[in-house]
């Protein structure tokens, strides 16, 4: 495994990149979290630092083998819940895109606005539905701008304010590991949260061509059924 790969599967999951040195016989990778990864000219590659274990998982490291994402197998009898929670911003394209892809792996979107209130406030109605999905995927599009109180010249690309409150429910409520961020222009725009291990997933313009895979993979590993290998 090479730099580029290391870093490539280490950011894609929420790790920052601080700096890229050399060291004898390899290079270090930094992080800001105070995580580090040697990878040596041999091709072995050793976590340091902070993190260590989670580094390892992510890069396929840990001593226990560990068997290729499969969806987990229901128990007979027992529904499939295809639920997947979604929550977009301004970006319509962006969300006709998502609800147009998960529809055709088979999944169904719960998009809030399309969703009955029955009386709820947005909150409740939020708390009650994710309450029925295992996953949910935030579109974190760059739809308003902002920057410190007297520090114009920092003026950045962020996702809108409900698209982070509700971010911040949902981790809450799932959990980590059942919540990706697909980041539109990531270049362009400051993340939602600096909260280490979030799933991160960066796009452009082609969401489907840009992100699919990985968040298949994913929602595979989250016990959808979602077959990887035919995408």
């Amino acid at each position: 495994m090479d730099v580029d790969k290391v870093r490539e599967k280490l950011t894609v999951k929420g790790f920052i990149v601080d700096e890229i040195k050399d060291i004898d016989n390899a290079q270090q990778i930094v992080f800001t979290n105070g995580s580090k990864v040697n990878v040596f000219d041999t091709g072995k590659v050793v976590p340091t630092g902070k993190e260590q274990e989670t580094v390892k998982d992510i890069l396929g490291l840990s001593s226990s083998k560990k068997m290729p994402v499969k969806p987990k197998q229901q128990a007979k009898g027992k529904n499939i819940n295809n639920k997947v929670f979604v929550v977009y911003g301004h970006d319509t394209g962006a969300k006709t895109g998502l609800e147009a892809m998960l529809r055709r792996w088979g999944l169904e979107p719960l998009i809030l606005d399309q969703l009955p209130s029955q009386g709820q406030t947005i909150i409740e109605k939020l708390e009650s539905y994710a309450a029925d999905v295992q996953f949910a995927v935030v579109l974190a599009t760059p739809d308003d701008m902002g920057h410190r109180a007297e520090h114009s010249d920092e003026s950045t690309y962020r996702a809108r304010q409900n698209v982070v409150l509700e971010l911040g429910m949902l981790l809450s409520q799932l959990g980590r590991k059942k919540v990706a961020v697909l980041l539109k222009d990531q270049e362009n725009m400051e993340r939602p949260s600096d909260i280490q291990g979030l799933i991160y997933i960066p796009f452009k313009d082609n969401l489907e061509h840009d992100a699919g895979l990985l968040l298949a993979k994913e929602m595979a590993a989250q016990g959808y059924n979602v077959d990887v290998a035919k995408l």
